[in-house]
């Protein structure tokens, strides 16, 4: 029975102990003072009260201090508890004074809460990047079409960090340089022969205003001939030509057989007057004999002229000419 109180109480007791080191961090209080980090004890204990781990802390005012910068704890804890990245912030201040780019601690931490890598944009201050652009196709004024790429190099502007904009508002800006000074030459061959007046022209243009950015230079990589542009549109444009006058003589074309279906209509309604005022014709003469204005023999006669006539059609229809005989008979 006593036994299985003496574990428990030392069970308790190692709870205890390691609730003490834990909220008392004694190894990190003997680190700070054999570097000579000003942290008290009381310090370390508030900040796991306050939930920030004092090991970063400890470790960022390590650094600084043998970097020869003078941060404060509480500097470095609000940082973190806004939210940032404290080891980045003191590597960047570090980076920064040894490669002599001014840069102190508030614009730092503005920087990092911003959401960029202050480091790595120190690094890019020391360090140029190189940008490759996507194949930018441009036309000349001859009309050939060209296809460019470009190589921006650039470094980091730690002034406009906050609120510039980013490496694709700068590509946007290289390539819309590109097309303008493409298109502004007169022959494609301009280009091929001087392709650094397309880098000069863009560079002269100061692309960087208003970015993170500050562009140092502007190297056409690579330039390949496209299509003939001019000569695709003037193809278009000759087929669009076929187009509206294939349309306008199917217009005409469709005035005219409507014209045709007018004249036929005509045509009939003028026959079927014909046939109209021929049914009348055994009517006058009939007419005529019941007032004695037309005799036996004159009818006589209108019949023989009708048969001649009839005959001499179905004669001249089938080709044959009557002799002179026929006729007087």
């Amino acid at each position: 029975m006593e036994i299985g109180i003496y574990l428990i109480l030392a069970a308790l007791a190692l709870v205890v102990l390691w609730i003490f080191f834990y909220l008392v961090p004694l190894g990190l209080w003997f680190q700070c003072i054999l570097t000579g980090v000003r942290v008290s004890l009381i310090q370390l204990i508030l900040m796991r009260w306050r939930k920030v781990p004092p090991s970063i802390i400890v470790n960022a005012l390590i650094n600084s201090k043998k970097a020869g910068l003078d941060l404060s704890p509480d500097q470095l804890e609000a940082h973190y508890l806004a939210g940032g990245h404290v080891q980045k912030v003191v590597n960047a201040l570090i980076s920064a004074d040894k490669a002599n780019i001014p840069l102190d601690f508030k614009a730092a931490t503005a920087i990092d809460l911003a959401g960029r890598d202050v480091f790595e944009a120190v690094q890019m201050s020391v360090n140029p990047k190189v940008i490759d652009t996507p194949p930018v196709t441009s036309v000349a004024k001859d009309g050939i079409q060209l296809i460019t790429k470009a190589r921006v190099t650039v470094r980091a502007n730690i002034k406009r960090l906050v609120g510039g904009a980013g490496e694709e508002t700068v590509l946007a800006r290289v390539g819309e340089g590109i097309v303008s000074s493409i298109g502004s030459s007169a022959s494609h061959k301009e280009v091929l022969e001087n392709p650094d007046r397309i880098s000069k022209l863009v560079l002269a243009k100061g692309l960087d205003a208003g970015t993170a950015f500050e562009i140092l230079s502007i190297d056409i990589a690579d330039i390949d001939i496209g299509k003939n542009i001019g000569a695709v549109l003037q193809m278009d444009q000759a087929n669009a030509d076929k187009n509206i006058a294939q349309a306008k003589a199917e217009e005409r074309r469709a005035m005219a057989v409507a014209l045709e279906q007018e004249m036929k209509a005509k045509a009939q309604e003028a026959r079927a007057k014909v046939i109209e005022a021929e049914v009348q014709i055994p009517l006058a003469i009939a007419e005529a004999f019941r007032q004695g204005n037309l005799g036996i023999m004159d009818y006589y006669r209108i019949k023989n002229i009708e048969a001649d006539t009839n005959m001499r059609e179905s004669i001249s229809k089938t080709g044959n000419t009557p002799s002179a005989d026929s006729t007087k008979k």
